[in-house]
């Protein structure tokens, strides 16, 4: 079923993703004529191998979650934490159709999202945002990249939309960066991955801005223009010079 278009006649709240704010990041004109022309942009490839690493983990931390037991990367790196037990945390990690939905007053949005997995401290009682990543480069992984902003940003609306809910939420996450070893003289059919525990102080004082903009873009009449760091206008430009 095709997502609902924003129309500025209607006092029903607009339903957003995650990943349709970080759209409006990237570029305002592809995320106008998303939600409120119908025109998205392509979409990308299936990342399968990195959805099988979600879903492995996932399972992982359930077994250690059932327990409530602190999983052995918590114990590695110190970590006074286990998985977090709740009857609704399924449909967190749905980001599909459900997720963490808050209600933002100001600009009549509902936001949503999928994450990975939450833990708890065992001493301050805060949740922990986890969010599973998986790649196969030479190396330490990292999120310094210029590029990785969106992974940062993904944390951080994540705690937003918890402290939405009532939630006591710590400013520090982590990300779970699996990272496939790729020097091996022989596959035999087994990947494996390095996994390392990156912590990452989250700042979620730009969701709140971010979405009286985004709101004030989708109530416009014209279309934004194009951003030059955009791919995808930059190649509706170049077609239109053929």
């Amino acid at each position: 079923m095709a997502a609902k278009l924003f129309n500025p006649n209607s006092e029903e709240p607009f339903v957003l993703s995650r990943s349709r704010v970080d759209n409006f990041l990237e570029c305002s004109r592809c995320f106008y004529l998303t939600n409120k022309v119908g025109i998205a942009r392509p979409p990308s490839f299936p990342f399968n191998l990195n959805n099988a690493v979600d879903e492995l983990l996932k399972n992982e931390f359930d077994n250690y979650r059932e327990k409530q037991e602190p999983h052995p990367i918590m114990i590695e790196n110190n970590i006074k934490a286990v998985p977090y037990k709740h009857p609704d945390l399924e449909e967190w990690r749905e980001s599909l159709r459900h997720g963490v939905k808050r209600k933002h007053d100001e600009t009549n949005l509902i936001l949503r999202g999928g994450l990975d997995d939450l833990w708890i401290h065992t001493e301050t009682k805060q949740l922990i945002v986890v969010d599973y990543k998986a790649t196969s480069k030479k190396g330490e992984v990292s999120i310094d990249a210029d590029w990785q902003i969106g992974y940062k940003r993904q944390i951080e609306f994540y705690q937003w939309l918890l402290r939405g809910n009532s939630f006591d939420v710590s400013d520090i996450g982590y990300f779970v960066y699996c990272n496939g070893i790729s020097e091996k003289d022989e596959f035999n059919n087994i990947l494996e991955f390095k996994t390392k525990l990156i912590p990452y102080k989250g700042n979620d004082s730009w969701v709140e801005p971010t979405l009286r903009d985004l709101k004030e873009t989708l109530l416009r009449d014209k279309v934004p223009e194009s951003d030059n760091k955009c791919s995808y206008c930059s190649y509706v430009k170049k077609t239109q010079l053929v």
